[in-house]
């Protein structure tokens, strides 16, 4: 008599993982239903709140920040390339698509005095905070 082992788990196909791995529509930048949510660092100091975002290749005048209810929200807006009729693109793996972040801002923030500065692919905002309003000290005499 015969022992056959049986295994159950499926045959792990390197040609197919790798196919897939390295497939265009794996890598694709221009699917539509993919979002692109650009990095944020935020850093505080006692003054106010630094915020960076990470959109490198873009132009400045194409985002748009505002503070409404507060909700801050930073946007860029994708701009269409124009066909160029010299060449035709066999082959585009990168795009300039928009995006949008929202952040909520409390009431320690001063909205007036939000700052906003594009460098070396870096948007930079300054927030910063409402002087703290102290109580005046009193003191109470024990009767």
């Amino acid at each position: 008599m015969t022992l056959v082992k049986l295994n159950h788990r499926p045959a792990l196909n390197m040609d197919h993982l790798f196919n897939d791995l390295f497939n265009d529509s794996f890598f694709s930048a221009n699917r539509k239903d993919e979002r692109f949510v650009p990095a944020v660092n935020i850093h505080e100091t006692a003054e106010a709140y630094h915020l960076e975002l990470n959109a490198p290749g873009r132009e400045k005048a194409d985002f748009a920040i505002q503070l409404v209810d507060g909700l801050l929200s930073i946007s860029y807006e994708q701009k269409e390339e124009a066909e160029n009729a010299d060449y035709k693109t066999l082959r585009r793996e990168f795009g300039f698509r928009s995006f949008k972040r929202s952040f909520h801002v409390d009431e320690q923030i001063d909205g007036e005095g939000i700052q906003a500065r594009y460098e070396n692919g870096i948007l930079r905002l300054l927030l910063p905070k409402k002087p703290e309003v102290k109580a005046a000290s009193k003191n109470i005499t024990i009767q």
